[in-house]
């Protein structure tokens, strides 16, 4: 289909791109309040058998994260607090590393889930930066059909409206601005060479135009800016951090000698909560392999401070406001 094509029909997929805050059942994150944020992390050493994955148990691993999140007697009453029928709900991936890309076994319980909380499949949405990057990945794109649909921001492009927040400043993808109504943030565990870790927050670069111009000082206070951004922190509903393989050191690249099977998962609505949880998981693993702390190699995380400060406000960062349960 050609692009402009593509532009004009997509136009239609959303029915709710500005619903009032008073509409979802989930509230935004609050720091200002002093309330704890909730993390689960959910972890089951058989989702591998013989080195593969078994889908239903990575299914049931997501089942047991969710219920455990939202303390329901069932996972999908905890789906139907994130999401409503009717809506265009965007999925959104990292597949830069190739065959260290999320897991398509999670991103297919995901959509399934959505589904049965009343998302149709033709308005659900898998997405990352390119096409490229998704076909690398395993994804086949796909602009229509019965869904779900696959594609990258080259797709569709970028809104023209410049978002601005502190030091950083960027167009953001139309998938976000316009085609989704909520985002689940399927994120990876895995290191960074420039940023320390690359988790919850450093996967929103992923959204705009130039996340290049926002390595500098290791990410800091730009990955925290670029989550201020009005339409990111409106958006992006729930994350998910796919940890079922994490790299300790290596990162982003795939690094297998660097990869070891966390067989995990952790989820929550605090992405400055969640960073900081699954930054402490890649430290710990590196001091048992004999590695010395990020700090050390001047790459600690300081961005996930950053991100909880008077300025931003975006989650937890204080350990002693971060409720951990282990599923």
């Amino acid at each position: 289909m050609k692009r402009r094509k593509f532009l004009k029909s997509s136009a239609l997929i959303s029915v709710g791109t500005w619903l009032p805050a008073s509409f979802f059942s989930l509230p935004m994150v609050s720091v200002a309040s002093g309330k704890k944020s909730r993390v689960v992390i959910a972890r089951d050493p058989s989702v591998f058998n013989n080195n593969r994955l078994n889908s239903r148990k990575v299914t049931d691993l997501l089942d047991n994260a969710i219920q455990a999140y939202f303390n329901v007697d069932h996972p999908l009453h905890g789906w139907q607090k994130i999401v409503h029928p009717g809506e265009v709900i965007g999925v959104k991936v990292n597949c830069l590393s190739g065959r260290g890309s999320t897991h398509k076994e999670l991103v297919d319980a995901v959509v399934e889930r959505l589904r049965q909380a009343g998302i149709k499949a033709r308005n659900i949405i898998i997405w990352d930066r390119l096409n490229k990057d998704l076909e690398e990945a395993g994804y086949r794109i796909r602009y229509k059909g019965k869904g779900p649909l696959v594609f990258g921001n080259d797709a569709v492009g970028f809104d023209p409206e410049l978002q601005v927040f502190g030091q950083a400043g960027s167009l953001v993808t139309r998938i976000m601005t316009h085609l989704c109504d909520g985002i689940i943030n399927l994120a990876l565990l895995r290191d960074h060479s420039i940023a320390g870790v690359s988790i919850s927050l450093k996967n929103l670069f992923g959204a705009i135009h130039n996340p290049n111009k926002y390595h500098l000082n290791v990410g800091d206070p730009y990955i925290p800016d670029v989550n201020a951004f009005p339409v990111i922190r409106r958006k992006v509903r729930f994350t998910i951090v796919d940890a079922l393989e994490a790299q300790y050191h290596g990162g982003p690249a795939y690094m297998p000698q660097w990869r070891w099977p966390y067989a995990g998962l952790l989820v929550g609505q605090d992405r400055v909560a969640i960073d900081y949880t699954g930054w402490h998981i890649i430290e710990e693993k590196r001091r048992a392999m004999g590695l010395p702390p990020l700090k050390d190699e001047n790459r600690e995380p300081r961005y996930i401070f950053t991100a909880s400060d008077s300025d931003h406000l975006l989650g937890n960062s204080n350990p002693r406001l971060i409720e951990k349960i282990m599923v």
